[in-house]
Order: structure tokens, then C-alpha cells, then sequence
């Protein structure tokens, strides 16, 4: 399966990346502003989100074709989140992806403009480029989903309660509330939007959002691990900057040892939920291994 899984991920990476910079490349924009945009997408990363999409289709028996363009979408709006994240403003980091930040290469304005332009084009990328096969009622509930995904209900508002935690001691349900929006919401988009795409029933659809919420909390508390004993070659960026922040972690609140054992909890659940549905579980079940050990 490790071999079926990394030729999987290699492939569908790089049929990601060709489209998103292909799709931003010929966007008739400023030059500073296509460079800048250009740079953080090409900056690395593991594309997992799209890798999501794609996924749940394959996971299905369905063409992944039309899970392109929104994996592309969701990968922008992740993109976007780290220009911001990283500004001066936020966290202020200097690297990202083991490479100078944005910021840092084409200055604070072009940056926020460039962040701005990655959000706002992806919901294009749903609306324009996915096939006539696609009722416009579907794409209709994958705009709204991801809207739900990225915004105040979503991402933004996690990341501002995440902001407002820092030098604060928060509980473990706090911080998992937190984390459920700020990391687990474009997981949760990547994999409903997917079920969507693939025809799945309402009711996996739900059950696909609990596995969801399950491996968006596992991934942070794997960040929050490799915070602490993390490689910075690896994962291309300062470590210990969540003790320096006295930013409340999984391992403040439970030690490294219980938060590994949360991460494993959290892992065996979101196996068990795709265990019970009608569909491949294998690959599903290696991207849950593959949260749980990555190492950047």
C-alpha cells in the first residue's frame, strides 16, 4: 500500500501544480502581482487538500477530472492563509517552506494584494472551469461549502480565536474548537467537496465530516508535536516558535506523550468512520497513516 500510496500522491501533485500554475500564469494581472502569487504556490508543500479531493473521487470509482479545478480552489485559499499568516502583523515569520516569506521578497502590500487575489480567484476556478457535466445546483453547494470553509464560520474565524489565545492558558476543548476551524474546515471542504462531486448520499457526506474533523485535529496536533522535536530542515521554518509565542499546544496541555496518544485516538476514529462506508478504504486509510507520521 506505501508504494500505491506515494505513487498516487506523487502523481496527483503533480497534475495540481501543472493546472494551478497554468491557470495563474495566464491570468491577464500585473506582473508583480502574478510573481508574487506564482511564488507561494510554487514555494513546495504537500498539496494534501487537493490530494483530498481527488481522493474521495478515486475513492468512489469516479473520474477525478472535474475534483482538478477544486482541489486547485482549495489549495489557493491555503496558499493565501500563509502569505497572511506569515506577515508582519501575524506571526511575523521570516521563512516559510524553508524559503524567505512573501513578504519578505516582494514587500507587506504586494503581498496582502496577492493573498487577496489567491482567494478571491478561487472561487472562479469552481465557478468557470469545472465541466457542463456539473449542475450548476452542485457547484452552487461546493461554493457555499467552501465559503462556510474559509471564512468567519470557517478558517478566519479560527485563526482570529487562535490569535486571541496567544499568552492565554485555553482548555483542551477550547483548543480543539479552535483548531477545528482554523486547520480542520479546508480538510473538511476538501472531503465533502469530493463526496459531492462523486454523487456520494447525504448521509456519507456526514459521516465523511466527522472523519474529516478527525484528521484536521490529528494534523495539528502532529504540527504541535513537530513544534517540539520537529526537523527545521524538514519542516522549513523556526521550531519552537509555539513555546516562544506561549501559544497554548497540545503537548502544554496533555505532555508530548499525551498528545501522541490523542494524535492516535483521533487517527483510529477517522479509520473506523471510513471502515463503515461503501467505498475504497485503503487509500483513504493511508492518508490517515500518512497525517499521523508525517514529518513536515
Amino acid at each position: 500500500m506505501t508504494s500505491n500510496l506515494n505513487e498516487f500522491l506523487t502523481t496527483r501533485k503533480q497534475t495540481i501544480e501543472d493546472y494551478l500554475f497554468t491557470y495563474v500564469q495566464e491570468l491577464t494581472i500585473p506582473k508583480d502581482l502574478k510573481s508574487s502569487m506564482l511564488y507561494s504556490l510554487k514555494a513546495g508543500g504537500k498539496r494534501l487538500r487537493p490530494v483530498l479531493v481527488l481522493a474521495l473521487l478515486n475513492a468512489y470509482g469516479k473520474n477525478e477530472e472535474d475534483g482538478i479545478p477544486v482541489g486547485c480552489a482549495v489549495e489557493m485559499i491555503h496558499t493565501y492563509s500563509l502569505i497572511h499568516d506569515d506577515l508582519p502583523c501575524m506571526d511575523d515569520d521570516d521563512l516559510r517552506r524553508g524559503k524567505p516569506t512573501n513578504h519578505k521578497v516582494y514587500g507587506e502590500a504586494t503581498a496582502v494584494l496577492a493573498g487577496d487575489a489567491l482567494l478571491t480567484e478561487s472561487f472562479r476556478l469552481i465557478t468557470s472551469q469545472l465541466s457542463s457535466s456539473v449542475s450548476a445546483d452542485k457547484k452552487l453547494r461546493i461554493v457555499d461549502e467552501l465559503v462556510k470553509s474559509a471564512g468567519a464560520l470557517g478558517m478566519v474565524g479560527g485563526q482570529f480565536d487562535d490569535m486571541e489565545a496567544e499568552q492565554k492558558q485555553v482548555s483542551l476543548a477550547e483548543l480543539e474548537y479552535i483548531h477545528a476551524r482554523k486547520t480542520g474546515k479546508l480538510l473538511t471542504f476538501s472531503v465533502a467537496a469530493g463526496a459531492m462531486l462523486a454523487g456520494a448520499s447525504d448521509d456519507d457526506i456526514e459521516k465523511l465530516r466527522e472523519f474529516s474533523y478527525h484528521i484536521g485535529i490529528a494534523f495539528q496536533i502532529r504540527d504541535d508535536i513537530l513544534d517540539l522535536e520537529g526537523s527545521e530542515e524538514k519542516i522549513g521554518k523556526r521550531v519552537g516558535s509555539d513555546t516562544a509565542n506561549e501559544k497554548s499546544t497540545y503537548p502544554s496541555l496533555l505532555t508530548l506523550s499525551g498528545a501522541k496518544e490523542k494524535l492516535d485516538e483521533h487517527i483510529t476514529r477517522a479509520k473506523e468512520i471510513v471502515s463503515n462506508l461503501q467505498l475504497e478504504q485503503q487509500l483513504l486509510h493511508g492518508l490517515c497513516d500518512l497525517i499521523a507520521s508525517r514529518d513536515h
